[in-house]
């Protein structure tokens, strides 16, 4: 059993779903915006929003696979990232929560996606029967998104998942993200050479890397100038990928926008991607991440 005692509240079914779900869109979070009315998400200026390629920008899910992964045969055949972010979800429902002080008052949506409801292309590359609920939470100051992945089907399957998160900054000349000290990592840009951070991260260039911090109850702060910005805090998503793809990198994107872009955004993303989680046959896995500023 892939699951945890004490799975949190924004992972769990909303009580009184719609029996019939609605359709909508492919699942990114594009915006979130503070109690102050600031943008907190990065999203491409040319970000495609019809649904023709994955959105540039936001929260996209990744899954059953984090990047492409030729030697891992069932996933071997699936576009980078797997399908999760390119596919039509089912809308579930919408509930509320309200306190005399606000403090706790939350709006929490639902989405789900199946073997049923994904294209005919995607059950030919990755034939399991699973289900996908996606929850996102907002309250006053802070976001809460997250995934359970059922098994639905009577073999086992293996998956990676990743929510990609694009945090917008003022100037990443001046950032620096905690709560990884220490950390073994793999460098993607150095020949997917094995490192361990030492301090900070700092970008002063294309980064592109996934740790598996020791403490991975440890938040993971977004730093600027001193100031923190963003903490986010994970459940059973052991890995954080730290991405900025720097001038040149930007530059060969047709989907970045503005070039200069880069400046303005770091990618700080909750997953499990070190290897694959297997889950067996009527299984459930959940994992989430809370951000807070």
């Amino acid at each position: 059993m892939v699951d945890r005692p004490n799975k949190p509240q924004a992972l769990v079914t909303t009580p009184g779903l719609p029996h019939k779900p609605r359709s909508t869109s492919h699942m990114t979070t594009l915006a979130w915006k503070d109690r102050a009315g600031n943008e907190r998400l990065w999203l491409s200026d040319a970000a495609k929003l019809d649904g023709s390629k994955a959105v540039r920008g936001g929260i996209p899910l990744v899954f059953p696979v984090f990047g492409t992964a030729p030697d891992h045969e069932p996933t071997s055949k699936l576009p980078q990232h797997g399908f999760a972010r390119n596919s039509r979800w089912d809308f579930l429902g919408k509930s509320t929560t309200e306190s005399s002080g606000q403090t706790d008052a939350s709006v929490k949506l639902d989405f789900g996606l199946s073997k049923a409801t994904i294209t005919d292309e995607a059950k030919k590359l990755w034939p399991f029967s699973f289900s996908l609920i996606y929850s996102v939470t907002l309250t006053p100051d802070a976001l809460r998104t997250g995934i359970v992945i059922t098994n639905d089907g009577d073999q086992p399957f293996e998956f990676q998942t990743l929510l990609h998160t694009y945090f917008r900054i003022g100037d990443i000349n001046k950032v620096s993200v905690s709560g990884l000290e220490d950390a073994a990592y793999i460098d993607k840009v150095d020949g997917a050479k094995e490192k361990q951070q030492a301090g900070d991260v700092s970008i002063a260039g294309e980064v592109d890397r996934v740790y598996h911090p020791a403490n991975p109850s440890t938040p993971v702060v977004i730093s600027e100038g001193g100031e923190s910005k963003f903490s986010i805090v994970r459940e059973t998503l052991g890995d954080v990928v730290v991405w900025n793809p720097w001038t040149e990198k930007a530059q060969g994107m047709g989907d970045f926008e503005p070039k200069d872009g880069y400046k303005n955004m770091i990618c700080v993303e909750a997953g499990s991607v070190k290897g694959f989680t297997k889950l067996e046959a009527g299984d459930a896995y959940s994992g989430e991440q809370v951000i807070t500023v």
